[in-house]
This record gives C-alpha cells, sequence and structure tokens, in this order.
C-alpha cells in the first residue's frame, strides 16, 4: 500500500476508535454499569495507532500533509481517548452511582461528537463535506457547556446530601467538559488541514 493512503487508513482507524470510546463511555453513563476495562483497552488500541502514524511519520520523506499537523491530529485524537478513559475510570475509582442526567446528557453529546469526528477523519481529503460536521461539533460542544454550567450550579445550589458527592461530580463534570472541548479542538484542527490542502 503507497504510505500515503497509508496515513488516511490510520487516521480512520483512530477516528473509530474515537467513536467508539465516546460511544461506549456514553452508553454506561446511561446504564449507570461500569464500561472502564473496555475503556483501558479502547485506550490502548489507540495509543498503538498513533505510534504507528508517528513512525510512519518519521519514516516517510513527503507526507500527504505537514508532518507537524499529522503528528498533532494524531495526539489529538489520542487525547480524547485518554480523557474517556480517565472518566470512566474516576467513575469506578469514586464509585460515583447513581450517575445524574446532566451527566448522562454530556454523554450523549460525546457520543454524537464522536460519530461527527469519525465522518470528519473520513472526509480529510473532501473540504466541501467538512463544513456541516465541523459544525456540529462546534454546536455540541457549545451544548455541553450549557449542560455542564447547569449541572455545575445545581450540583452547588441543590440538596446535595454528602458533601463528597459534590467533590466527586464536580471533578467528573470537568473531565466530562474538557473531553469535549478536545472534540471541538480536533474539528479545528481537521478545518485547518482541510484549508491547507483544498
Amino acid at each position: 500500500m503507497p504510505r500515503e493512503a497509508r496515513f488516511y487508513e490510520l487516521f480512520e482507524k483512530e477516528g473509530a476508535l474515537v467513536n467508539e470510546t465516546l460511544a461506549e463511555l456514553s452508553r454506561s453513563l446511561r446504564e449507570g454499569g461500569s464500561a472502564h476495562a473496555r475503556l483501558r483497552d479502547l485506550e490502548h488500541e489507540c495509543d498503538d495507532v498513533a505510534h504507528e502514524i508517528y513512525n510512519l511519520t518519521n519514516r516517510t520523506f513527503t507526507t500527504p500533509m505537514e508532518p507537524e499537523d499529522i503528528l498533532l491530529l494524531a495526539h489529538s485524537l489520542d487525547n480524547i481517548v485518554d480523557l474517556a478513559e480517565e472518566v470512566s475510570d474516576k467513575i469506578d475509582l469514586y464509585k460515583a452511582a447513581p450517575v445524574p442526567d446532566s451527566a448522562k446528557q454530556l454523554g450523549e453529546c460525546l457520543a454524537s461528537a464522536g460519530a461527527q469526528i469519525e465522518s470528519a477523519i473520513k472526509n480529510l481529503e473532501d473540504s466541501r463535506a467538512l463544513g456541516p460536521v465541523l459544525t456540529e461539533i462546534h454546536r455540541l460542544e457549545n451544548e455541553g457547556d450549557r449542560i455542564t454550567r447547569d449541572a455545575l450550579r445545581n450540583l452547588f445550589n441543590g440538596d446535595q446530601s454528602a458533601p463528597v458527592d459534590l467533590v466527586k461530580w464536580k471533578d467528573l463534570y470537568d473531565l466530562l467538559e474538557s473531553t469535549i472541548d478536545h472534540c471541538e479542538s480536533v474539528a479545528e484542527l481537521i478545518e485547518t488541514i482541510a484549508v491547507k490542502s483544498a
């Protein structure tokens, strides 16, 4: 397989792992069960793909896009999976149950963002197809911000039976918001790469 095609194949593989990870995190939040073992496996798989992209970049004289962009995109996609795995790990660590509706809603935003990121990666070479996908990721990030603000307001102004729950969910909401912020950052990076390649 030509090396240029291999880059796109590896990015599509990484995009699919992002989508699967965020869908699995969303499912676990919705159902209130642990998905940490599966997310840990997905995080390892994504690390492997990212390293394969790094190595291919170092071995390739002429890359299909700027080497710095390739490395940054691979790293940024991997960061999303790392954050999702951290959310799942801390839910287990904190024994954070039951899961509030706001966290479930953030999980749904993340699952939708994951599907959009996979679609954006598949259209990396077609900047015209990227517009609606990137717009939707930005919309989801704004929705995630709104949900997080409401969740934190309720957390600090509501009737919390135990202060420890406030500490747990404040940390988890911060992590969930950071994960969706990273999705938006990846969308902006994809947009930049597409403009450069046009």
